[in-house]
């Protein structure tokens, strides 16, 4: 704990209470620092419920466990969007869907897009990115995943130098990335666990020198059943309990699903330890801020459905741990309010000691979490400008805006008014209390704080093809339009 007072203090000292008016160029001060590192890592679809910590006395995570016995334990982390490429661009940018234009899978985000890699390494630090990207997209009149399997070119890499990438694949088992000369080669066996001695690798030949690395798997995205055998054994799907939320007819299939996708995790976890292992071994521990986290969750069947863009929380609530010792001390602690995508990166450069730069939207919550505070944070916001993918038009797909606080969900689509539930008493969302008369007060409370949201962000809140139409996007051969007479058929505010 000494070394938690010693860096607090020389924050505080140096850069003052507002981290984004420090500057790493001036001033002697700086080299008595020393620059954290960060590692990342990113696992794909992995939703917050399912984890040994948080409750869950059947998912086997034991190395996750043990970790947030000396992390920060987020209980409220928010995928402002929840879906892959644009939750990716949210984290790297610190901005808002509806900024930089990633609101929908396989669109290029902008290589004038000032990201995570690209700051940190302004700031001397080495820069490495291993496993999925998802940013680098397709070009208009392109097949729309024409790009999954092609080399990202060096000019589109936002920052990142040690590079063993690409773009998409779900392929866990015969996976193959492209390196920094646009070489490719293959995974050996099940991608996760090369991919994370790759990590390791990379952090041992920059011990000596402040590193920023991001890995990001796959898993346990779907496909479901295609973990290593002695991760599935792990699992019996006939004895496995469902969330209360999973339909009847729809729980054998439920079960099955949820023996796959904890085989993935039970996988990755595994590999966690290792770098674990690693960080100790290395002696990086106490001055590498290292984050766990996910881009989003997967419904698995509550309410009848799989994967994401919905506003439910099996689909935006994601686990996240935070270790620093040097930074937070290593005493567990649970921070309770939300936060969402954009505020990441700054939270992160805040605890780095580097400036933000004024194109980053997110909130910087370093300080709160520096002098032991929960985060100042009442709601994040959450949003689909386009449903898209197996949550198209054609499937019930609709645009919302909402927001989660602490305590309740509140969502409008573009009718109105659609969803409100009280999450501390009805965790599994199973009754909808919006427009009941007991929650009159609370709903307008709670359409005020939206509206506000809404407002910073310059949000109108418009219709699909509004966005498609403004960013110059095709909707991709799968999705559905929207019919020509629905906004003719519906009110809007």
């Amino acid at each position: 704990m000494f070394s938690t007072y010693i860096y607090a203090l020389a924050i505080f000292l140096f850069f003052g209470e507002k981290t984004d008016s420090l500057d790493f160029q001036n001033g002697p001060e700086q080299s008595q620092l020393v620059k954290p590192n960060l590692v990342f890592i990113l696992a794909d679809q992995w939703r917050a419920q399912e984890m040994g910590y948080a409750g869950n006395s059947q998912i086997k995570t034991p190395n996750l466990d043990k970790f947030a016995q000396e992390s920060l334990i987020f209980e409220h982390t928010v995928a402002t969007l929840p879906v892959c490429a644009p939750w990716r661009a949210s984290f790297l940018t610190g901005q808002y869907p509806l900024t930089h234009g990633i609101f929908y899978n396989d669109k290029p985000l902008p290589n004038e897009a000032l990201t995570l890699g690209e700051i940190y390494k302004s700031e001397g630090y080495q820069t490495g990115y291993i496993g999925k990207w998802h940013l680098n997209g397709h070009q208009r009149g392109e097949d729309p995943f024409s790009g999954r399997d092609k080399p990202i070119p060096a000019e589109r890499r936002q920052g990142f130098d040690y590079w063993k990438v690409r773009e998409v694949s779900h392929n866990y088992n015969n996976s193959f990335y492209f390196d920094e000369n646009d070489q490719r080669h293959v995974w050996p066996g099940y991608d996760v666990f090369p991919q994370t001695d790759s990590a390791i690798s990379f952090m041992a030949k920059n011990k000596e020198k402040p590193f920023a690395l991001i890995l990001s798997y796959g898993p346990p995205h779907d496909p479901y059943f295609s973990a290593p055998a002695e991760f599935k054994a792990l699992y019996d799907a006939k004895t496995l309990k469902l969330r209360p939320n999973v339909p009847i007819e729809f729980q054998d299939s439920a079960r099955n699903v949820l023996a796959g996708y904890y085989a993935h995790a039970s996988a990755i976890d595994h590999a966690f330890g290792k770098l674990l292992q690693a960080l100790d071994d290395l002696g990086l521990k106490d001055n590498t801020l290292l984050v766990f986290t996910s881009e989003h969750g997967d419904m698995l069947m509550s309410k009848g459905v799989l994967k994401k863009q919905r506003p439910w929380d099996e689909s935006i609530l994601v686990p996240m741990l935070m270790r620093f010792p040097a930074g937070l001390g290593t005493q567990s602690r649970v921070i309770q309010n939300p936060i969402g995508t954009p505020d990441l990166l700054p939270t992160f450069l805040g605890l780095s000691g580097i400036k933000i730069p004024s194109q980053v939207e997110g909130k910087d919550f370093s300080q709160d979490l520096i002098q032991g505070k929960d985060i100042d944070n009442e709601a994040s916001l959450i949003l689909l400008p386009v449903p898209f993918h197996e949550w198209q038009f054609s499937n019930g797909g609709r645009e919302y805006r909402g927001i989660r606080t602490k305590r309740y969900t509140y969502v409008r689509d573009l009718k109105g008014p659609w969803l409100l539930y009280d999450n501390e008493s009805d965790p599994y969302q199973l009754k909808n209390l919006v427009d009941k008369k007991e929650v009159t007060n609370l709903q307008k409370e709670l359409e005020n704080l939206l509206k506000a949201k809404l407002k910073e962000r310059k949000d109108e809140f418009m219709p699909a093809d509004y966005y498609m139409t403004k960013w110059n996007y095709l909707y991709d051969r799968t999705d559905s339009i929207r019919p020509q007479d629905y906004l003719m058929r519906n009110r809007f505010p």
